[in-house]
């Protein structure tokens, strides 16, 4: 059954080329820097088809096929740093997505976009890459306290997601952890029981991402 739970659509679709920085005085390639495609993308199970990933170490594969990123939290990052040249994709988002909630969105939910079937699976953790494409390191500390991360999918039937698409919610997750719930729990220095017994009993949490939380049961 699919039905309407609140109100998600497609902004833009973004994909990236190869980037090359300096970082520590190696030179360093990059995808993220995306730009608006204005065409359908194909959500592939481990990538987006055509798009850039220089370190699939820690980008793309099943957990982080696609990056949704929202169009609701441009503004306040625009007041931040005013001087970008600013288009969609600024994230390193694959799908930028008007009313992406990560307070309400849980880890788990099933959506249904275009002819692509994707699950939430976790937030995205910034690394100096996101300093790199904001040219500010300081950005790192600033995206963690804002709270607003974004969502990594798992593609579960792939298909073409285009702008103008409804995210409909095909399954709600049992487990109330969110996305926002998630991204605080990593860099709560206290880590907060109630959330973290939500966390190790959510199925839909990567293993690899338990593994890290196990100490402090």
């Amino acid at each position: 059954m699919v039905f309407y739970f609140w109100d998600m659509r497609i902004t833009s679709t973004n994909i990236g080329n190869p980037t090359t920085f300096l970082w520590n005085g190696k030179e360093e390639k990059t995808g993220i820097f995306k730009y608006p495609i204005f065409e359908a993308l194909y959500l592939g199970k481990a990538d987006v088809n055509k798009d850039t990933i220089i370190d699939r170490k820690h980008h793309g594969g099943i957990n982080k096929a696609c990056f949704l990123f929202s169009a609701d939290d441009y503004p306040f990052w625009k007041k931040e740093y005013p001087d970008l040249d600013w288009d969609w994709g600024m994230f390193g988002e694959n799908l930028t997505v008007e009313g992406l909630d990560e307070s309400i969105t849980r880890i788990g939910d099933i959506f249904q976009i275009g002819s692509a079937v994707v699950q939430v699976s976790q937030p995205r953790e910034p690394c100096y890459k996101l300093g790199i494409r904001f040219n500010d390191q300081k950005m790192l500390k600033k995206y963690i306290q804002h709270g607003r991360p974004g969502t990594y999918v798992r593609v579960l039937e792939e298909g073409n997601v285009k702008m103008g698409d409804t995210l409909k919610v095909q399954e709600r997750s049992k487990n109330a952890l969110t996305i926002s719930q998630f991204f605080s729990l990593m860099f709560a220095k206290k880590k907060n029981t109630e959330i973290l017994h939500l966390f190790m009993d959510n199925e839909s949490v990567p293993e690899y991402k338990k593994e890290r939380m196990r100490k402090y049961l």
